[in-house]
This record gives C-alpha cells, structure tokens and sequence, in this order.
C-alpha cells in the first residue's frame, strides 16, 4: 500500500522531484505539428521554478554575423546561429567548452553564457581545444511545467554528451539519436514526416 502525505513538502522530501539539467530532450511523436516537431533540448536549468533549455538541431540559415551588429571576433561572426527556441528570438545564448572548464554551469566542460562581453574576450584568446554554438532565443517552461509535459509522455529523453551537443550534423540529431536508441524508438525515426505518404 502506498501512503502519499498531505502536505506537499513533506511529499517532496519522500519523492524528491526529478530535474533534468544536462539531460536532452527529444520530442516522442506526440508534439505534432508544434514548434518543438522532431526537436532535441539540452535542458540547461531546471529547478522547482521551471526550465531552461536550447534546441540543438534547429538551424536559422544565418551566421551570427549576419544578425548580430555588436563588434565581435570574426570568427564568431561566421558561427552558424541555431533557433534555441521560440522565447524571446532577440535574445543570444552560447554552449562553450573547453578541455578545462572548471564553472560549467551545465555538466562537466559544458557552459551556458549570454554576455557579448565575455564572447568578445574569449575571441582574443586562443583554444584549440575551444567550441561554441550560438543560439537566437530559448525554450522555457514555469514551474511544473515541463513535470507536466514529462508525465504526458510529450518527451524522451536521452544523457547529454559533447559530441551530441556539438556534433557535425545537427539536422539529424533527433533521428541519430533515436536509431541509436533502438526498438520502437528506431521505428518513430523511421516515420515519415508527413504520415500521409506512409
């Protein structure tokens, strides 16, 4: 028999919730035609007060360079700029890692930064070792939110690598990852985009 208490803080303490920072999300067939179809979503923050995350595998078309005016590296302004979400699309985020990064705010050598400023001093040091991705906007969820989502099976979800994060074929992240997964999950990848061709 399983006795589930009152008062909700007492709950929370028996079944702490689950948060999903660094964890991807891939939609599981039932976003349909929703902005977030066949999207995968590194769930940057997440806490009692909601979630913050960027799609990977959404590219705009434009380099950094070409939406951005602010003085920047050039070589951030070639950056391909990805669509991290459909909140706020004036706003810019950055993946960064490095072979030492002792503050990742994500996982393990994986950061998220927002500042123009501290884009612009990295430009002026060298690292090899160095990758960033850039993304126009974000998507959020308000606490609970994406508890909701979770339990209505609208998502996968799947460990967040670097390789995955900052792979060289983004377009298919969600199928590659899904074959990967394999079983039933190879079957959804293998759908057709449009089931009336099925």
């Amino acid at each position: 028999m399983q006795i589930f208490h009152k008062d909700p803080r007492v709950r929370s303490m028996i079944h702490p919730p689950t948060y999903l920072k660094g964890q991807l999300l891939l939609d599981s067939g039932a976003l349909g035609e929703s902005f977030f179809k066949r999207s995968v979503v590194l769930i940057c923050q997440h806490d009692a007060e909601g979630a913050f995350g960027l799609i990977l595998n959404r590219a705009s078309g434009n380099t950094l360079g070409q939406v951005l005016l602010a003085d920047i590296p050039t070589h951030f302004k070639e950056q391909p700029l990805y669509v991290g979400g459909p909140v706020q699309l004036s706003t810019l985020s950055y993946l960064l890692t490095d072979s030492f990064l002792p503050a990742a705010s994500v996982m393990p050598n994986l950061d998220l930064g927002h500042s123009l400023e501290v884009l612009t001093e990295m430009g002026e040091s060298f690292s090899h070792t160095r990758k960033v991705r850039m993304f126009a906007g974000y998507a959020g969820w308000s606490a609970g939110q994406l508890e909701g989502e979770m339990q209505r099976k609208a998502w996968l979800t799947h460990p967040a690598t670097l390789e995955l994060v900052f792979g060289d074929n983004p377009e298919k992240l969600w199928h590659d990852i899904l074959v990967q997964k394999g079983g039933k999950y190879r079957l959804l990848a293998e759908m057709p985009d449009d089931l009336s061709l099925n």
